[in-house]
């Protein structure tokens, strides 16, 4: 059940998910992953909101976590790609309209 219950928490909840959805290594300060406090820097975020963003994501399955202080964030496709179709968290992360592909990748 998705915990978020307005557009705007939506919104964060995408932009969360979306970093960590396309952290290549090349976007990444460590190989095992993001952290909270990078994700909340490089998306203007509060560190408190990163990180319940991150247990929504979690309980859902379609990220991991390694270690613990700091604790590394990694998309997990496999998870992702099994998750119901109808499950808002997915639903959520498959809407492109509004992303801009030019943040996450170079061309």
């Amino acid at each position: 059940m998705m915990t978020t219950t307005n557009s705007e928490e939506d919104k964060i909840l995408k932009t969360v998910g979306l970093e960590l959805m396309f952290a290549t290594p090349e976007r990444q300060e460590n190989e095992h992953g993001i952290t909270a406090v990078e994700i909340a820097r490089r998306c203007k975020f509060n560190l408190g909101v990163v990180k319940k963003k991150l247990r929504i994501l979690h309980e859902k399955g379609i990220i991991r976590s390694k270690g613990a202080s700091p604790k590394f964030w990694k998309f997990d496709d496999y998870q992702f790609q099994r998750m119901d179709e109808d499950d808002p968290v997915y639903l959520l992360l498959c809407c492109f309209d509004d992303v801009d592909f030019d943040k996450y990748f170079d061309y």
